[in-house]
């Protein structure tokens, strides 16, 4: 039996219990594969990630990032609060920025006051959403096509696609049936107005994946990401706002977007709620 350091932090909330929980593992080389699969299963957390020696180079850690089925090359969430857990362990990284390794790539992360941000990848998929999807979209959120002004793929690995409704009160007061959008990572965003919804952020997010046992996720960094390269790249959204997520939910995350010049950072606070250790 191996002993290993232990972390749950809370992720896009300055808050504890109001934003993402993650699970994180410390100093994780003596796991493989299927001990770190089955502690992701066990913690039945949306993702648990593994933190590990790089073998790039340019890196300063590697992570790897399970959820409770399968690895995943990337995802936002866990890719703040590892670097967390990381610089709190006494990580010093090489250059003014983290420099992650995970599956998909580098990733590079900077200090943003009191949160952390990292540079949104790539999309792998962007552009109109098929009519015969967006249709269905539409009947598992329960509204109708017309109340959908803006439709995309914003696909940077996971696989989201996008609709944006008219208002904060639109995406929050939505009529569910996912379970036949199987398959699918759906996001939905509209803009709050300031008068009625006050000036804590700018649009209201929720991020859903579909299908039988799906999902609402609490606060997703990689959807936040994908959303700002659409709604910035369009005009929708200015080069510096607030996204409100997980209100549904009972929790009050925020993800602080900032396009600084080809970049686009997507930031949160992180705070640690659980501190110990696993015997395995």
């Amino acid at each position: 039996m191996s002993v290993f350091a232990f972390r749950q932090v809370d992720v896009f909330t300055e808050m504890p219990l109001k934003g993402n929980p993650l699970a994180v593992v410390l100093s994780a080389e003596g796991l493989d594969d299927a001990a770190m699969a089955a502690l992701a299963n066990w913690t039945n957390l949306s993702e648990t990630t593994f933190l590990l020696p790089p073998t790039d180079p340019a890196a300063d850690y590697r992570v790897r990032i399970f959820t409770p089925q399968r690895e995943l090359p990337f995802a936002g969430h866990p890719t703040l609060g590892s670097c967390h857990v990381w610089l709190a362990a006494g990580g010093v990284p090489r250059g003014p920025e983290v420099v992650q390794q995970c599956v998909s790539g580098l990733v590079r992360i900077r200090s943003d006051g009191p949160r952390l941000a990292f540079a949104a990848p790539p999309l792998v998929r962007s552009g109109a959403v098929e009519p015969g999807l967006l249709s269905r979209l539409a009947r598992g959120l329960g509204v109708s096509e017309a109340a959908i002004l803006g439709s995309s793929w914003v696909d940077n690995g996971p696989g989201w696609v996008a609709v944006r409704l008219a208002s904060r009160a639109a995406v929050l007061g939505l009529t569910l049936d996912l379970t036949p959008l199987d398959g699918i990572k759906l996001g939905v965003v509209g803009p709050w107005d300031a008068a009625t919804d006050g000036e804590a952020a700018q649009f209201e997010v929720r991020g859903f994946v579909c299908g039988k046992g799906g999902y609402e996720d609490p606060v997703t960094g990689s959807l936040n990401a994908s959303l700002a390269q659409w709604l910035i790249g369009t005009g929708i959204a200015p080069s510096r706002y607030v996204a409100s997520q997980g209100t549904a939910l009972g929790r009050s995350g925020r993800v602080h977007v900032t396009q600084s010049g080809d970049d686009i950072w997507i930031g949160g606070g992180v705070v640690t709620a659980i501190e110990g250790t696993l015997s395995l």
